[in-house]
């Protein structure tokens, strides 16, 4: 009899061994994936909040006059999320005719006194310099900010 109970004992001590194990790889997880939700929640919350507008006229001649000397491609952009971004252009991406632009971007924020941020409702114009676009030929122009994308295409005429 006691046999029986000494051996019920010892699988008893077992299981809850077992059990403990377990218990503590499945907190530790938890704990983990717990962490990781924190960390990009904040990124994806600024995604989803982030959201503008291009709202270029693309056959007006305001976008771009064909002459590389005279004047920059001129895109203007409605911030019409709710996130207030940088009025300096970081995390500003552009891309002309599929080609990465690195320099030679200037934003002007329209109607404030004091550009230190890109408010909701308000309209940044963006100026990308030394682009040498080709006559009689559609071009694109993509922007991207916190992973929302907008694109232009518009037309260079003949001279």
């Amino acid at each position: 009899m006691s046999s029986e109970s000494i051996s019920s004992l010892i699988l008893f001590i077992a299981a809850m061994l077992v059990a403990a194990a377990v218990a503590g790889t499945l907190v530790t997880t938890v704990t983990d994936v717990s962490g990781s939700i924190d960390t990009h929640s904040d990124g994806v919350s600024e995604q989803i909040d982030t959201d503008f507008e291009i709202i270029s006229d693309p056959g007006s001649e305001a976008v771009y006059n064909g002459d590389p000397e005279d004047g920059p491609i001129t895109v203007l952009l409605k911030n019409t999320g709710q996130t207030t971004l940088a009025s300096d252009g970081s995390g500003l991406d552009v891309l002309v005719d599929g080609e990465y632009v690195t320099d030679g971007l200037t934003i002007d924020l329209r109607g404030e006194d004091e550009p230190t941020s890109w408010r909701p409702g308000v309209v940044a114009e963006l100026d990308i310099e030394d682009q040498e676009l080709g006559t009689g030929a559609e071009h694109r122009v993509t922007v991207t900010i916190n992973g929302q994308t907008e694109t232009l295409e518009f037309y260079v005429p003949q001279p």
